[in-house]
């Protein structure tokens, strides 16, 4: 009978249950992706250049974690808010608060454990055309990778009902302890707004203050380190609460009291629905504008690490493709690159030495690294032969585009004449640069591995001179930044977007009957929809303003790590918000049909 009773509770709120079940879903199958990639050992061993991507994947899946713990009770509160007029109703029937709390167990756990299974075969999805993402969008070479993973399965199935019997426990606890009328009149009994204008300008500033102490934190972790992050994160939570709290309310105070605005169309009518439970909405919308944050910075952080590769590598190595004993080279394979920059530098090499000609030096200049106070600079050092000639470090930086067996060898320039008077095997160092090196990846990296192979018996991972090489390895490093911003990004949005359609659509059936009082005395309904568009567009943009403004502050921990973090911010900012508004678009869609449904 149980059993029955919770399959019809669901079907009976099929429509909100769907929207928890999304969001489960993509938490669950995001989950699964990132553990599969994390434990697949073979995966691991053959590809050692993704050592990194090892650790970022299992932070990402922590912190995915702790997330859908928060989501998961939050979003469950509503759904018990919503049935427990239902619960209330069983409870004076004379069903004992033991069946009910073992019918509310039932409906949580069952919703949550079938996600979860969907949730990983989603996952199981995701994980397979991640390799193909990898292989073709960031030009690494995958072997030995498995999409299905039984310790991931294992582990998502397991965390997630231990997530969901706490949550059962939880909801069934709760329920059952409220007494019938609080449970029936719960939804219905606004929380009255405490009017006191002080209190709300103490509360402002506080939370103002909060907000700006941690953003200063964020600004110089450098300085600060681990507690700085700890500061932030407490202060940041702290001020959004607070902000919202005081500056929400004083401003629909205000908003109310002026006629000239309050009395246009139906603005008084909304003021109203915000104000009324307003304590609930504070809360959703601190607990909406931090996911929103994690959410856009998770994305917006991916995005940048991946632009910042081809610049990293771009400043360490300066030519796209250096050639050792260039005569030796394809010479069709070299002139499909196009080559925008091509010098070549003759050789000759004794016992001791390594010759080259001043003169060429001279007329084409060797590009090196240029280093700072911060690091590598973006602009590159132009050694004339003049410079190499007399500088030990012009040549050491000479020396890093020869082959490892010459480095040891000493580095002289001599003029042409004497040049050709060396009794020695003349070869060419070629050193050449292409108008794309994303687009010419392919081509640059066979003819980098030929160079290699047939030059040195030193290994590729040892060579930082080749641009395509420091590329692969700090696509190594860095790439699995962008993934776990994207779809950790997806997943925060989901449950961002969740939990304030609970929000909304949790009141939506207490809000029926005021619409059709509006309706009864004439009210338009194309009025009534834009006042429906007007509170849930507030409920929206509030929390995404204050969550951009989080974001915009917080890359600022990243300038150690990013050349640029703002870099074509419009970037992940524009993907956000178009993901977003179809959110909006879709609680405007489903709230409508709920308060303005036509009885038949």
């Amino acid at each position: 009978m149980l059993w029955k009773l919770s399959l019809t509770g669901i079907k009976g709120r099929l429509k909100d249950y769907i929207v928890l079940f999304s969001g489960l879903v993509m938490a669950s199958a995001i989950f699964y992706m990132f553990e599969s990639m994390a434990s697949n050992e073979a995966f691991l061993t053959s590809n050692s250049i993704l050592g990194t991507i090892v650790f970022i994947f299992r932070f990402g899946s922590v912190l995915l974690g702790i997330i859908t713990f928060a989501y998961i009770l939050y979003a469950n509160s509503f759904l018990m808010a919503m049935r427990q007029r239902d619960y209330a109703m069983f409870m004076m029937l004379g069903a004992k608060g033991r069946k009910i709390a073992q019918m509310i167990f039932i409906e949580t756990f069952l919703v949550g454990f079938a996600a979860t299974l969907l949730g990983s075969i989603v996952g199981m999805g995701l994980a397979h055309g991640v390799n193909a993402l990898l292989v073709s969008r960031l030009n690494l070479q995958i072997t030995h990778y498995a999409a299905f993973s039984s310790k991931a399965l294992l582990v998502t199935l397991v965390f997630f009902s231990l997530l969901f019997f706490v949550a059962a426990i939880f909801n069934a606890t709760a329920i059952t302890k409220k007494a019938i009328l609080d449970l029936l009149r719960e939804t219905s009994t606004p929380a009255r707004l405490k009017q006191r204008p002080i209190w709300l300008f103490l509360q402002a500033i506080f939370g103002i203050g909060s907000l700006a102490f941690g953003y200063y934190m964020m600004s110089d972790l450098m300085k600060f380190q681990l507690i700085g992050i700890g500061a932030a994160l407490v202060t940041i939570v702290l001020g959004t609460y607070l902000v919202f709290k005081s500056v929400l309310i004083a401003v629909l105070s205000t908003l109310k009291a002026s006629d000239t605005i309050a009395m246009k169309k139906l603005n008084n009518f909304t003021f109203s629905q915000l104000s009324f439970r307003i304590r609930d909405y504070t809360q959703m919308l601190s607990m909406a504008a931090m996911l929103f944050a994690l959410a856009l910075g998770a994305l917006t952080v991916g995005l940048g690490f991946k632009n910042e590769i081809p610049l990293m590598a771009k400043s360490v190595a300066p030519y796209d493709l250096i050639l050792n004993n260039a005569q030796k080279a394809d010479a069709q394979s070299v002139a499909d690159l196009h080559p925008t920059l091509d010098t070549i530098y003759s050789q000759k090499e004794t016992d001791d030495a390594v010759y080259y000609v001043k003169e060429q030096f001279n007329e084409h200049p060797l590009l090196a690294p240029k280093y700072d106070e911060n690091g590598v600079d973006s602009q590159y050092k132009h050694l004339s032969g003049d410079v190499i000639a007399e500088d030990l470090t012009a040549q050491d930086a000479l020396r890093e585009y020869e082959v490892a067996e010459q480095r040891s060898k000493e580095i002289r320039l001599v003029s042409l004449s004497d040049f050709a008077a060396i009794e020695a095997t003349e070869t060419s160092l070629r050193l050449i640069q292409v108008a794309d090196f994303e687009t010419s990846y392919a081509a640059l990296h066979t003819l980098a591995e030929a160079n290699q192979s047939e030059n040195t018996a030193e290994p590729i991972e040892a060579n930082f001179s080749q641009r395509v090489f420091v590329y692969d390895t700090y696509n190594g490093m860095f790439s699995g930044f962008e993934f776990m911003g994207f779809f950790l990004g997806i997943a925060f949005l989901t449950m961002l977007a969740s939990c304030l359609m609970f929000k909304i659509l949790s009141g939506a059936n207490n809000d029926i009957i005021r619409y059709n009082m509006l309706r009864k005395i004439g009210t338009r309904t194309s009025l009534l929809k834009q006042s429906i568009r007007k509170e849930i567009g507030v409920l929206f943009l509030v929390p995404g303003i204050l969550g951009m403004i989080h974001v915009l502050f917080g890359l600022k921990m990243f300038t150690t790590l990013m050349r640029d973090p703002y870099d074509k911010l419009w970037v992940p900012f524009s993907i956000f918000i178009a993901l977003y508004a179809i959110y909006y678009s879709l609680t405007v869609w489903l709230y409508t049909n709920i308060v303005l449904r036509e009885d038949k």
